[in-house]
């Protein structure tokens, strides 16, 4: 028997697949597109930055995004301070792209830690000018609920530093967050393979956001495959619920009932 699951659904809008997908680091453009079909994934996130906005005649990524199937989330990726983050965001809205962002700032060169305070800041200015905002945050009970009242349709706390593929390194902040949270909870950065993206989703999150994970695999297309298996299995598992975790063994095969006992 099935079981009932709720749709994946941000600010409105729903998404068939709960895997959001990047665009950068890729051998090529077409490495890109082949990768981002064996993922299913239905949103992909483009830094505006690395997009040419100023002549849009010239070859770019966005020409390998089939945007009739891919939502396209711009995101703010190198931005270190508010005025930063909120001018590529409008800058990116201006272009066309749209007016979701994933809002990044950065905090420190080395770590890419989110500056959180900045990142508060951001959310409430760009929310107030009509952007549907998505920050990706510390994996931070607090800092997200400050998310929260500021507006921000999604929380994205990192499992581990960007690109690390760490996994996630604090279990229980993820489950926290998740069980407090009153929006959807995308886990983004740190995962480095499939079994990490089940366990983001075994936890409770509402989706995963990986680039590295797929992009820097030996075998690119396989990987996005992989992961796209791997956030459905998590997925069901979550909905399924585990069983509780015990200090000592319990038979399989219980002995009460058994005949000459």
């Amino acid at each position: 028997m099935a079981i009932a699951d709720a749709p994946f659904t941000i600010a409105g809008r729903t998404f068939k697949s709960r895997l959001i997908v990047g665009t950068g680091k890729y051998a090529s453009h077409a490495v890109m597109a082949q990768a981002h079909a064996a993922s299913g994934a239905d949103m992909v996130t483009v830094a505006v930055r690395r997009v040419n906005i100023s002549d849009r005649s010239r070859e770019s990524l966005l020409d390998y995004i089939d945007t009739s199937r891919m939502f396209i989330l711009p995101n703010t990726a190198g931005c270190y301070s508010t005025d930063e983050a909120v001018r590529t965001a409008m800058l990116g809205r201006e272009a066309g792209l749209s007016n979701w962002v994933k809002l990044e700032v950065i905090g420190d060169e080395r770590t890419l830690f989110p500056d959180n305070e900045a990142l508060v800041e951001a959310t409430r200015i760009l929310v107030r000018e009509g952007f549907v905002v998505l920050p990706y945050t510390s994996d931070d009970p607090i800092v997200c609920r400050k998310l929260e009242d500021a507006g921000a349709a999604a929380v994205m706390p990192l499992g581990a530093p960007i690109g690390s593929g760490l996994g996630i390194q604090n279990v229980n902040n993820i489950r926290i967050i998740r069980e407090f949270s009153r929006v959807p909870v995308i886990v983004d950065a740190g995962v480095g393979t499939a079994s990490d993206s089940t366990i983001a989703m075994e936890l409770g999150a509402d989706g995963v956001l990986m680039n590295t994970a797929i992009a820097g695999a030996q075998e690119p297309i396989a990987m996005a495959e992989a992961m796209k298996h791997a956030v459905m299995a998590g997925r069901l598992a979550y909905l399924a619920g585990r069983i509780p975790k015990k200090m000592y063994a319990t038979a399989s095969s219980p002995v009460e009932g058994l005949v000459g006992r």
